[in-house]
């Protein structure tokens, strides 16, 4: 079967380096589809800037028009912190013989060990680790991901979790930090989000917008 990735993160906002990763891991390794799965309340990390159905409704303006994307919104309906082996197990329920792949960076690949139930990850799906500037994983030395590594993407489509698989994705230098402190240093920050993205944050005044702020519809 074919393997079906699942992209998560905060998405604050959602940007063109998310797609054109996702676009090409889903070509290069001939995925199913990919899931965007919106972190809701993120546990590991602060909160994000935008509420949570900003963050939802640029995400579905960001792939409808995208070949083998889809929005996942389990995390926006379940009580509770986001943890990631929470919406996994949930996956694996509807989907028990289906082969899933978590597309992951590499600087939160090299933290995985402080997530909660970090340990039940690998049984539940694959690993694919994305490059990203200053994180390498050439020289983790664990036994446990020395035995699950693996090179072969026919591997990860024989069994349903289990395996880590280090793609060549290219590195692409836009992060949602960086947009946001353009936005709110009143720089044009459009070239880094879709342009659906980009008016959406314009109309509701998002990351410290001024056009068409919700400030000025209120009045």
């Amino acid at each position: 079967m074919r393997i079906i990735g699942i992209f998560g993160g905060t998405f604050d906002p959602i940007h063109c380096g998310h797609l054109e990763t996702a676009r090409h891991v889903y070509t290069t390794l001939g995925l199913d589809h990919v899931r965007f799965v919106l972190s809701a309340r993120p546990p590991h990390r602060v909160a994000p800037v935008a509420p949570v159905d900003d963050r939802t409704q640029m995400l579905r303006l960001a792939v409808e028009n995208e070949a083998g994307f889809v929005v996942d919104d389990r995390e926006q309906q379940r009580r509770g912190p986001s943890y990631t082996v929470w919406t996994l197990r949930s996956l694996r329920a509807e989907l028990p013989q289906q082969p899933l792949a978590l597309l992951l960076g590499a600087d939160a690949f090299l933290k995985l060990d402080t997530w909660f139930c970090w340990q039940q990850i690998l049984a539940l799906t694959h690993l694919i680790v994305l490059p990203r500037p200053g994180s390498s994983v050439a020289y983790v030395a664990d036994a446990w991901y020395r035995d699950a590594l693996s090179i072969d993407v026919c591997e990860l489509e024989r069994v349903s979790a289990g395996r880590i698989y280090v793609s060549n994705t290219p590195l692409i230098d836009v992060s949602a930090s960086s947009i946001r402190e353009k936005i709110g240093a009143h720089e044009n920050a459009s070239a880094d989000v879709p342009d659906a993205v980009w008016a959406y944050i314009q109309q509701h005044g998002l990351y410290g917008c001024a056009a068409n702020s919700r400030h000025e519809h209120a009045v």
